[in-house]
């Protein structure tokens, strides 16, 4: 099994939902360990079952604190656990811009409707007050707008006749224990899909002008439309075992000095020739403008001038 990727939850209350994802972890299968818990308010509840639980825990009042004051001190802590993630769980706090953008793409939060209805507060006050058949509970990555980020999964949970706001909530916090945990351990493996590396490639290939994608050698490429071809997304191609994209370059001296540089990532696809480069793409951590970068890059190297001429046009502008 892969090395395990380390997450730390932030929370402000009992934290019943982050025990839910520390016990989600002691699954032998389970991608994700919690190396941090920490919390705005040093009372939490949810401190005493972490540290009971073997877990560091960090905690840190808020009140006297500028709130970008108070988020320098919670980020310096998360970075020093050697936390790659942050799982918010019931942390009752509006982050800063800053703070956001420093874990773009990796920071999730639980959220107690079926965004995106009811951001906020008193959810399951106003989904009874509107008459909704169902609530629900919503995962989602963190922006800078509240509640608003790309949804990673939902659970609806029925309202029944008679149900109240407390009566409610409690069969969604069992949804919310459910999905949670389901959410981040695909959030964290997401990098070495196949599926979600092939559609991150996709998107950025089908940007480029005219292009187009087909079934070749067996893996998904793409080329010019009734032209040449300039990309492919290998996946155990010949039982490599490897998952790359595969892009032309200017011949074999920069093909060797690429390999030479990072052989890790870098390698000489077979049947290519010396004209291609691999670039593996399933070892994390993926640097997407660059691989935009190397797909433009390798489009140029086939396209017709046409197109260049006009794409040089454009970024003109």
């Amino acid at each position: 099994m892969a090395e395990r990727a380390k997450v730390a939850v932030l929370i402000s209350g009992s934290g019943t939902n982050m025990a839910a994802l520390l016990y989600a972890s002691r699954a032998p299968d389970c991608p994700y360990e919690i190396v941090l818990v920490a919390a705005n308010d040093p009372e939490a509840g949810g401190l005493k079952l972490a540290a009971a639980e073997g877990v560091p825990t960090f905690a840190l009042s808020h009140r006297g604190m500028a709130r970008a004051e108070h988020d320098a001190a919670m980020d310096a802590a998360i970075r020093q656990s050697g936390a790659q993630w942050i799982a918010l769980a019931g942390y009752m706090r509006i982050l800063t811009p800053d703070f956001v953008a420093r874990w773009e793409g990796r920071m999730v939060n639980i959220h107690p409707s079926l965004l995106p209805k009811y951001t906020g507060l008193h959810t399951h006050e106003r989904a009874i007050a509107a008459g909704d058949s169902h609530g629900g509970v919503t995962v989602h990555l963190v922006t800078a707008a509240l509640d608003d980020g790309p949804v990673l999964g939902q659970t609806p949970v029925a309202i029944l006749p008679g149900d109240t706001p407390g009566t409610l909530a409690a069969r969604v916090l069992i949804a919310e224990h459910q999905l949670y945990s389901r959410c981040l351990a695909a959030l964290v493996t997401r990098d070495r899909s196949p599926e979600f590396l092939l559609e991150q490639v996709r998107t950025r290939a089908l940007a480029l002008p005219e292009a187009d994608e087909t079934i070749s050698h067996g893996m998904p490429c793409f080329g010019i439309i009734k032209g040449k071809k300039f990309a492919y997304f290998s996946h155990d191609h010949h039982g490599d075992g490897r998952t790359a994209l595969l892009v032309k370059i200017s011949g074999p001296d920069e093909q060797a000095m690429l390999i030479e540089r990072d052989a890790a990532r870098f390698f000489r696809p077979a049947y290519f020739g010396d004209g291609w480069i691999g670039i593996r793409i399933d070892l994390g951590g993926n640097d997407w403008d660059e691989i935009a970068d190397w797909l433009a890059r390798s489009w140029r190297a086939v396209a017709p001038r046409k197109l260049t001429s006009l794409m040089d046009a454009a970024e003109e502008f």
